[in-house]
């Protein structure tokens, strides 16, 4: 469960001020992957550099970044590759090593955050300096999101269509900005879909965007899988 803590009546998960958020981060670029904050996100690390820089982040704040390159060419160089500017902080909150040197951890979204620069450093990943100040809102996980039953409608129908079951129960629990967050990360939009999702201006807007994404799809009949 993610530890948090109020001060002066703000939200601070994992007991982080937002003021103390790190300004230079390590990167795992990759195509397609959204991570949202609030968001979790599995990932299976095998590539010796991630490993390394997974290994080092547990060692330091347990904090990287997700960021998307341009590119959609699932074997882009991620080393040379150009990156869109707007990424996502996560934190480590689980860990498992395997016994083929491989890396399964789950990271949740903290904030979202700038590139201002990429680093040069002696590590075979890459690094950046991050700026999150158009970002504080992300912070607070309680705050409510507008139009969050016309989204839960939305799906509904998307999911009805697609004859896929969901726990209603267990929607109803979560808390906004965790199910919004969610439900933007496991549809199947392509990859400049999910960076428009990122780029909103505020969780109001992210819903907005996933709404008329979704609303498409049902009226054009296309599968978000394969339509791009």
């Amino acid at each position: 469960m993610m530890n948090e803590k109020k001060e002066n009546g703000l939200v601070e998960p994992f007991g982080l001020p937002f003021s103390s958020l790190p300004k230079n981060i390590p990167i795992f670029p990759l195509p397609g992957a959204l991570l949202l904050p609030h968001g979790r996100m599995p990932l299976n690390i095998f590539e010796d550099r991630y490993v390394k820089m997974i290994l080092d982040s547990l060692r330091e704040s347990r904090l990287i970044g997700m960021v998307q390159p341009i590119s959609e060419i699932k074997d882009t160089n991620t080393d040379e590759s150009e990156l869109f500017h707007i990424g996502c902080l996560g934190r480590i909150i689980s860990f498992s090593e395997m016994d083929d040197g491989r890396i399964f951890i789950t990271l949740q979204g903290v904030a979202r955050f700038k590139i201002l620069d990429e680093l040069k450093n002696q590590f075979p990943y890459r690094s950046i300096t991050a700026q999150y100040n158009d970002y504080e809102d992300d912070y607070d996980p309680y705050k409510a999101v507008k139009g969050r039953n016309n989204l839960a409608n939305i799906l509904g129908n998307y999911l009805e269509e697609k004859k896929v079951a969901l726990e209603w129960k267990e929607l109803e629990k979560t808390k906004d900005r965790r199910l919004v967050a969610s439900i933007g990360m496991m549809l199947p939009f392509s990859n400049t879909e999910k960076q428009a999702i990122l780029e909103s201006n505020n969780f109001d807007q992210m819903v907005d965007i996933i709404n008329s994404l979704i609303e498409m799809e049902l009226a054009t009949g296309d599968s978000l899988a394969t339509k791009h």
